[in-house]
């Protein structure tokens, strides 16, 4: 991490107002196809990482039993808390019935609090694990250590958007700041996410430097050990 989780929690603060209107075409692209990889079931509990001001967790909260959203800047949760009650939805601060709807929603939970990728703060049940435009400020060191810590969560699926090099580096495109963001190549993620017990079923290019990847849980093999009276 090329500045300290403190540095960015300020540089984030200080754009949380603006952050939604100076997002570009990629990023907006990019966050379409984690929410529709996320697809989570009724009775899923997702971890948004990075959450920001909740873009990827307000789209699923509707089909999600809970969203947990985590991040490093009060400044851009405060906006994810703001559209959650303009929603209705239920965050923090309590939840509200829709007797129009066909569903309470109260049953919608959206929290949002402080964590990070390798602490995110949240010991509970977790089904999907999402994340938008956010894991690249890591070192690839650190995105290693990250994705243990998320796949020590059991999560059945992690949703990756970010800046990440399918092809050579170009510092001069302008999805990433070389001076605070340190993007990584698709192959070193996929190994990263290989040696965490995952499989790739997905790979979406949205952009030489932004793409999606969708990690599953790979099956563990279940071995049955030889029953000592069957003489084999």
């Amino acid at each position: 991490m090329k500045k300290s989780p403190e540095e960015h929690a300020a540089r984030f603060d200080e754009k949380a107002s603006e952050y939604d209107e100076s997002k570009s075409d990629e990023y907006r692209a990019c966050a379409n196809l984690v929410i529709e990889h996320a697809a989570p079931d009724a009775e899923d509990v997702v971890l948004d990482l990075g959450t920001g001001t909740g873009a990827i967790a307000l789209a699923l909260a509707p089909d999600a039993e809970r969203v947990v959203g985590r991040d490093i800047s009060e400044g851009m949760m405060d906006e994810a808390r703001a559209k959650a009650q303009e929603k209705g939805l239920e965050n923090s601060a309590g939840s509200q019935d829709d007797t129009a709807g066909s569903r309470t929603l109260e049953s919608v939970n959206v929290e949002f609090d402080r964590g990070t990728f390798r602490k995110p703060e949240y010991d509970g049940p977790v089904d999907v694990v999402t994340s938008n435009f956010a894991m690249h400020h890591l070192s690839d060191e650190e995105k290693r250590e990250a994705i243990e810590v998320i796949a020590g969560l059991e999560p059945d699926r992690f949703v990756l958007g970010d800046v990440m090099f399918f092809g050579e580096p170009d510092p001069e495109a302008p999805f990433y700041s070389p001076d605070v963001d340190d993007p990584a190549t698709v192959g070193t993620l996929a190994d990263a996410f290989t040696s965490a017990g995952f499989s790739l079923t997905a790979v979406e290019r949205v952009h030489d430097q932004v793409g999606v990847l969708v990690a599953e849980r790979s099956p563990v093999a279940e071995t049955e050990a030889p029953d000592a009276d069957s003489g084999e």
